[in-house]
Parts: structure tokens; C-alpha cells; sequence
């Protein structure tokens, strides 16, 4: 069942405009604008082209989608097949099935909801000619990744993101920038370095890099000790990637020192072609050597899933100086715990859920670093403890649509049934229950029981910050930090406002609390779709189960449906 009927040659083009049209706007974003598009502000002209280049790349993503037959998501669709470097047998192999398109629809909303969002509001730092072209470069790269089917076009796919990443946090970064982004392209290139052995490793042992052909022989060509080692080296360039505990340090710091659709980009997709690599990879290739692995692999996963939010916990306390995006980057590494414990399953009902985690973390953390960036635009800073005092956010009473979403985006992320956090959560618990065949059912049921532990925890955290940022806490003037204490009393004096307190929630504000701007219309373009999304995926997860469950089942049966 098609929404549209398509032929095949207009969905391989379009297929292959979603991967190459944004390295061609990137590159057209460098040239000088023509005449009659330069407008009165070049700066916004340049901006412009990169709503317009990620608005076209999203349009042909959703008639692709909608071109999809639905009846047979296990099938590779809109494929092309052409020979790149015959004395390696690599071939430009492109295609789609029920695992990547969501992803490839993920990338593609997201890269547009930010390129709009910064034709609004230009990030501080050098020329947007750079930073639109490095946003396109970051686009075409992560969606390449989502539709090769080659080995080592996989391999310069996920190598293409770094650059362009490196330069978004170094170049329009917050404070530590540079060391920041400098510590993410060292661990990432240190573990694709050693993934490029595992990749030519399975290359050369099999006989070909061609991704359905390995998938399809499921480690029969492979013998089980090459397997093992293709695992670990592959396994460790993934895990960075992904990020696993303890391969997760560089993340935080990227994301405290990123622009807000550097963050954004960064938790929403990349982090994803990690997690995407052990799926489409590890899993059908090797699975003897995942076999292996799964239980360290869940065991990490689920150290992770506590760690995350034991982190989470510490920088939300009272006092603790904690940063709202540090909070959020390390709630991530708790979030893609769960994705690698439903990969360490090997089940179907564990994968399925991986997936469905990967598209929701990409919704509702995208959302809420969306919703971080615009509370640090308005108060200069995202410190919790400045956030909660006196003076501080209290957004339930000064921004009341903007605290409601923070709320929401809350608890969609400690995992609210009906919302979209909720589903791959419990799919990868029930799926550590009743393991693979082969795997530890008491060391599984046990990872299920941290696991589940680790939801309350992020219960936990999530509603403290909702309560200090929504809530505030009346800090008395006599227990402020002279620096607060400053910005109290000579903060401006609003006209009194009755119905301030009577707001819904809304503690009592001290008189010199002024109100905030609350969403502006370009936010709510820019936010709407992703809370909407979020809501449609927790009330109706059949659509996105019913893409991927036939591909995961044919992906763990060896090829066969």
C-alpha cells in the first residue's frame, strides 16, 4: 500500500536529491548571491537559501515516504545500484526500508525546523554564509548514512558529520568552545579509526561490502573469531558515537558549548547513526559476535541509563551550579541507554524499541534543547540555581506558554504513557526480559531491573527542573548572593500585574520580577511540529512499529521475511 503511486525511477531521484541536494546548496551558500536574490541584508539571504534548500530536501522526503510501499517495508525500495571503484568493489549503493526512512524523515524535519529557526534568529559568531553551508554539509552527511547499503560509504558518511560539527561548536559556540569541540572530533575520529577496521575486516573476509548481500548471508561467510573482532572494532566507533558509558565524556561539554541547533542537530541525529550502525550492521552481519558481546554491551547499557541520571540528579539539586544543557546531554546519555539494551536483546520486541526510542529521543530532546536555548537567550544564562531564584525564571508566571511547553517536553522525557517517550522504553524493558536465544535470561531480567530503575530517577530530575525553572523558589533577599542581590534591585519595575499570581501554578513573584517574552511565532513554527509529533507517536505507535517490525524481523531471520 502506497499513500501515492511513484514509479521507480522517480523515487530513486528522489532518493537521491534528499542525500545530494544539500552538498549543492552548501556549496551555493559560498558563492556570491545573484543579483536579484541578494536582498536588502545578505546575512538573511544566505540564511534564507537554507530554509529553502532543507525545505525542498524535507518536501521530497515526505513524497518519498509517501511513496513507500507500506505492504512490504522489509524490502529494500528506491535502491540504486552503480558500480563507484570496481578494484574494491565499492558501488554508490543507495536504498531505503522500514528502519531507515524514519530516521531519514527525523533528519530531514529537524535540519529544517533548525535552518528556519536561525533565519529568525542568526546565531552570534562569523559569517551565516559558513555556518548555513557547514548545516547542509551536517544534513547531507547524516541522511548518506541513513541510505548507503556499502560498507565504506557508510564508513565516509558517518566521517562527513565530524567536520562540519567541529566548526558549529568552535566557530559559534558558547564559553569553552573550542576545547569542547576539539575533545568531540578526538574521540569520535579515534573511534572511527578503529570502526574502519572492522568495516575492511568484514570486507575482505566476505568478499564484498555490499550491506544486503552481508545481511542476507547473516555471518556465514564469516567465521566466528573474525566476527568477534569485527564487533569490538566496529562496536567501539558506534559506541562513541552513540555515546555509551564510558565512551560518553566528550558529549556533554559539546553540548553545554554548542549553538542551540548545534545541540539540537547533535542529539536529534547524530547520536543516531550510532545506534542505526549496531542495527544495520553489527546485528544481521556478525551475529555471533554480537552474541558475544550482548551481555557487556547491556550491562554498559543499563550503567549508562543510572549514571546519566544519578548526573542529571546531582546538577538539578539545590546549589549544585548546574546547567540546564549539561542536564539535558547527560539525560541523553541515560535515554540511549535504553536504545543500546534493546539492541543487546537481539529480539525483535528489543529492537523494535531501540527504534522507536531513536525517533523519539530525536523528538522530544530536540524539543527540549529548542526550549533551553530560547531560556538562555532570555536570561543570558542557564544556570539552575539563577534559573530558581528570586530573580529568576518562574516561568509558570512570566512566560506561561514557554513554561507549559518545558513542562510537557519534561515529562514526555521521563517516559509519560501516551506520549512518545513511554513506547520504546517499555519495548526494550520487555524485550531484556525474554532475551535471544543463547543470552543469560537472569543477567537480562536483571539489566531490566536497573533499567526500570533508571525511569524513576529520571522522573525524578525531570520534575525537580521542572519545578525550580516553572516554579522558581523564594529565596529570601537576605540569603541572596550579592550579585543576585544586585540584579534584584535594579531590575526593572513592571507595571503591577493582578493576574500574574492567579496564573495557573504560578508561585507569588517578588514586584521586581519582570515578565518575559513568552513563544514567539517563529519559535512556535519551529517547536509545534516536534510536540505534535511527539503526541501522534505516544497515541498512535502503530505507525512507526509498522515500518519497522517487518525489517527487524527480516534483519534477525538472515535476509529471509
Amino acid at each position: 500500500m502506497t499513500v501515492i503511486d511513484i514509479s521507480p525511477s522517480v523515487m530513486q531521484f528522489l532518493l537521491a536529491f534528499i542525500v545530494g541536494a544539500p552538498l549543492l546548496g552548501a556549496v551555493a551558500a559560498l558563492l556570491p548571491a545573484p543579483p536579484g536574490l541578494k536582498g536588502r541584508n545578505p546575512d538573511q539571504a544566505v540564511l534564507r537559501h537554507g530554509v529553502t534548500v532543507t525545505g525542498a530536501v524535507l518536501i521530497a522526503a515526505i513524497v518519498l515516504a509517501a511513496g513507500f510501499d507500506h505492504d512490504h517495508p522489509a524490502t529494500m525500495q528506491a535502491t540504486t545500484d552503480i558500480s563507484w571503484i570496481p578494484a574494491l568493489d565499492v558501488r554508490i549503493h543507495l536504498g531505503i526500508d522500514g528502519i531507515s526512512l524514519p530516521l531519514l524523515l527525523l533528519t530531514a524535519l529537524l535540519t529544517f525546523l533548525c535552518a528556519l529557526y536561525s533565519y529568525f534568529k542568526p546565531p552570534a559568531g562569523p559569517s551565516p554564509k559558513a555556518f548555513t553551508a557547514l548545516v547542509l554539509v551536517l544534513q547531507s552527511g547524516t541522511l548518506a548514512t541513513f541510505a548507503v547499503l556499502d560498507l565504506l560509504l557508510f564508513f565516509l558518511a558517518f566521517e562527513m558529520v565530524l567536520i562540519p560539527m567541529y566548526f558549529l561548536i568552535a566557530r559559534w559556540g558558547g564559553d569553552q568552545r573550542q576545547a569542547a569541540a576539539w575533545k568531540f572530533i578526538l574521540y569520535t575520529l579515534l573511534g572511527s579509526v578503529v570502526m574502519l577496521l572492522g568495516l575492511l575486516l568484514i570486507g575482505l573476509k566476505s568478499g564484498t561490502f555490499d550491506m544486503v548481500a552481508l545481511a542476507t548471508d547473516n555471518g556465514r561467510g564469516l567465521t566466528a573469531s573474525v566476527q568477534v573482532i569485527a564487533v569490538l572494532a566496529i562496536g567501539v566507533g558506534l559506541a562513541v558515537k552513540t555515546p555509551m558509558w564510558p565512551l560518553h565524556s566528550w558529549l556533554p561539554d559539546a553540548h553545554t558549548a554548542a549553538p542551540t541547533v548545534g545541540s539540537v542537530l547533535l542529539a536529534g541525529v547524530l547520536l543516531k547513526m550510532g545506534t542505526y550502525g549496531f542495527v544495520r550492521i553489527l546485528l544481521p552481519i556478525a551475529p555471533d559476535g554480537m552474541r558475544t558481546f550482548a551481555p557487556y554491551l547491556a550491562a554498559f547499557a543499563v550503567v549508562g541509563i543510572v549514571y546519566g541520571s544519578l548526573a542529571c540528579l546531582a546538577l538539578a539539586r539545590n546549589g549544585a551550579k548546574g546547567d540546564l544543557k549539561r542536564l539535558i546531554a547527560y539525560s541523553s546519555v541515560g535515554h540511549m541507554g535504553f536504545v543500546l539494551l534493546g539492541i543487546a536483546t537481539m529480539t525483535p520486541t528489543g529492537v523494535n524499541g531501540a527504534l522507536f526510542a531513536n525517533i523519539a529521543h530525536g523528538l522530544i530532546t530536540g524539543l527540549l534543547f529548542f526550549l533551553v536555548g530560547a531560556i538562555k537567550d532570555r536570561y543570558g544564562t542557564a544556570d539552575l540555581d539563577t534559573l530558581a531564584g528570586a530573580t529568576g525564571a518562574a516561568l509558570y508566571g512570566r512566560a506561561p506558554r514557554l513554561g507549559a511547553l518545558l513542562a510537557f517536553a519534561a515529562v514526555a522525557s521521563l517516559g509519560l504513557p501516551g506520549l512518545a517517550g513511554f513506547w520504546g522504553e517499555m519495548l526494550t524493558l520487555f524485550g531484556a526480559y525474554s532475551p535471544a536465544e543463547g543470552l543469560s535470561r537472569p543477567a537480562f531480567r536483571t539489566f531490566m531491573a536497573i533499567g526500570a530503575f533508571g525511569t524513576l530517577l529520571t522522573a525524578a530530575y525531570m520534575l525537580i527542573v521542572v519545578r525550580r525553572v516553572c516554579m522558581g523558589e523564594h529565596t529570601p533577599h537576605s540569603q541572596l548572593s550579592p550579585a543576585t542581590a544586585q540584579q534584584a534591585a535594579t531590575a526593572p519595575q513592571p507595571a503591577d500585574d493582578p493576574e500574574r499570581s492567579a496564573a495557573a501554578g504560578s508561585p507569588q513573584l517578588p514586584r521586581n520580577t519582570p515578565r518575559l517574552a513568552d513563544i514567539q511565532g517563529y519559535e512556535a513554527a519551529a517547536w509545534t511540529p516536534l510536540a505534535a509529533l511527539t503526541v501522534l507517536a505516544g497515541l498512535w505507535p502503530a505507525v512507526l512499529l509498522g515500518l519497522t517490525d517487518p525489517a527487524v524481523q527480516k534483519l534477525l531471520a538472515g535476509g529471509k521475511s
